[in-house]
């Protein structure tokens, strides 16, 4: 009797190694350059990780690492997805510019309009005219962020003639080429190298969004943000998550479907309206602070307007030269943003 209660519980030990061991059946690595209460990590990457967890019954484990503690910088972690040193990552493709031409044309000046349209929009387009830059890895979303500001030190940018000689950090190759138009000098770095940018005067202001401003403290070490009427922001900023392709090929079709019941336009929107409604809270930081608000409005606006005409029209120009048809790659963009927007 004591030994058939012995090989009883070995039985059931057995079951329930199995089961356990059955219950985890993958473990995804998850990577990006915020800190893990930033809006984003917060609102979108842990919550869209947990989901994924409950709805695949235990059996993926998404484990998180911000702020680039597995090694390595910003600029690297899509190579990073993509050579299979994590299987998740959060980044900017702008952040190695010309690698991917085709999304810049979401970058260019005054294309979109809300952060969650305007992502719905970037995912469609990136079929059509992105699938091939991005084939190596599986889009997990691909978004925007809202309207982009300048944040700058002293009286700030009040026109645009106040641009001349002013040192201001930019995201990527679109965005920097529009700062040289306006006739600033752009210096690009990744977004957690502002504050120390700033603190340190390498720089003389800064464009982001709202949104990411609390989490780095630009409204405590700016003044003056200088915003932008219209129905069409100066500029966003494209993002890409995504994970190792050979991971998510490697998963059973009921894990796959899992994943993919959680990327695409749900997950675009999601995002992209996290952004979005971030961008409130912080800019209330600097209302509180008493900081100077400029609008850019009417005729001022205008010549805004112009000089980041031509910013679109040479990158039009230089998309054409490297055989693609640069102005329907605009107009695309700007129609499936006005689908979505409406």
């Amino acid at each position: 009797m004591f030994r058939q209660m012995l090989v009883a519980g070995a039985v059931a030990a057995a079951l329930m190694s199995s089961t356990s061991a059955f219950a985890q059946e993958v473990t995804l690595k998850m990577q990006h350059f915020l800190p893990a209460p930033a809006t984003v990590p917060a609102k979108f990457l842990t919550p869209w990780a947990e989901k994924v967890e409950k709805e695949s019954g235990g059996r993926i484990e998404i484990d998180i690492f911000p702020t680039m503690q597995l090694g390595g910088k910003p600029p690297q972690l899509y190579d990073q997805v993509k050579d299979g040193v994590v299987d998740l990552g959060w980044t900017l493709p702008g952040y190695t510019p010309g690698r991917f031409p085709s999304v810049e044309a979401f970058e260019l000046p005054f294309m979109m309009t809300n952060a969650p349209a305007t992502s719905k929009a970037l995912m469609d387009y990136v079929e059509k005219h992105g699938a091939d830059e991005f084939k190596d890895v599986k889009i997990i979303a691909m978004h925007v962020h809202g309207p982009g500001v300048i944040h700058a030190k002293g009286d700030g940018i009040r026109s645009l003639e106040d641009m001349a000689g002013k040192k201001l950090r930019g995201p990527t190759r679109v965005i920097n080429n529009l700062l040289s138009e306006a006739g600033a000098t752009p210096i690009g770095m990744p977004v957690p190298a502002v504050p120390e940018a700033l603190s340190k005067g390498v720089i003389d202001g800064t464009v982001i969004p709202w949104e990411v401003t609390k989490a780095l403290k630009v409204s405590e070490l700016t003044n003056t943000h200088t915003e932008f009427g219209g129905d069409r922001a100066l500029y966003t900023a494209v993002f890409v998550f995504a994970m190792n392709k050979a991971k998510y090929d490697a998963m059973p079709d009921d894990l796959k479907k899992v994943i993919d019941d959680n990327s695409g336009l749900m997950a675009a929107e999601w995002v992209g309206q996290v952004m979005w409604d971030a961008d409130a809270p912080a800019r209330k930081v600097a209302e509180d602070r008493k900081n100077a608000f400029v609008a850019i409005e009417g005729e001022e606006l205008a010549k805004w307007q112009a000089a980041g005409q031509k910013v679109s029209d040479a990158w039009a120009a230089e998309m054409t030269e490297k055989g693609r048809d640069g102005a329907a790659m605009v107009n695309d963009a700007k129609m499936l943003i006005e689908k979505y927007s409406k």
